[in-house]
């Protein structure tokens, strides 16, 4: 099975500059776990709901919050997204993406074609995969 056959196409994207108080509010309403970061249409990172996390206060939302608490919104997409990008084409198999995300522990892989952004893939579509399949 290929890549293009499980990957999501309906990708979430994000520019460098939006602050974090816009990406918490996508994350919260649309339930995704990881936003693109794009520039002028190419692919320059990605934000998974646990770096938004570790990015901002714990104290938000609590009895304890402050305005130091609520000025860590303010950051912006480039100061937290990751940039060592991991991605994958869309004709290659799930093995492949299996072990290329085992390997560099990541959660996530962009599919690119022809270096355009096409769809992502990730640890939740492959196990979605496997729930369904049947050896031959």
């Amino acid at each position: 099975m290929l890549i293009k056959e499980i990957m999501t196409t309906r990708i979430a994207t994000v520019s460098m500059d939006d602050r974090l108080n816009v990406i918490k509010e996508i994350f919260e309403q649309a339930h995704f776990r990881h936003l693109l970061v794009v520039e002028e249409e190419a692919l320059v990172g990605v934000i998974s709901d646990r770096d938004m996390l570790r990015a901002i206060s714990p104290y938000l939302d609590t009895d304890a919050e402050m305005n130091r608490d609520t000025e860590t919104l303010n950051r912006r997409a480039h100061q937290v997204m990751s940039r060592q990008l991991v991605t994958i084409a869309p004709d290659q198999t799930l093995q492949a993406a299996t072990t290329l995300m085992l390997e560099r522990n990541v959660s996530c892989l962009p599919v690119l074609e022809n270096g355009a952004l096409v769809g992502i893939v990730s640890w939740k579509d492959l196990l979605r995969v496997m729930q369904t399949w049947t050896p031959a």
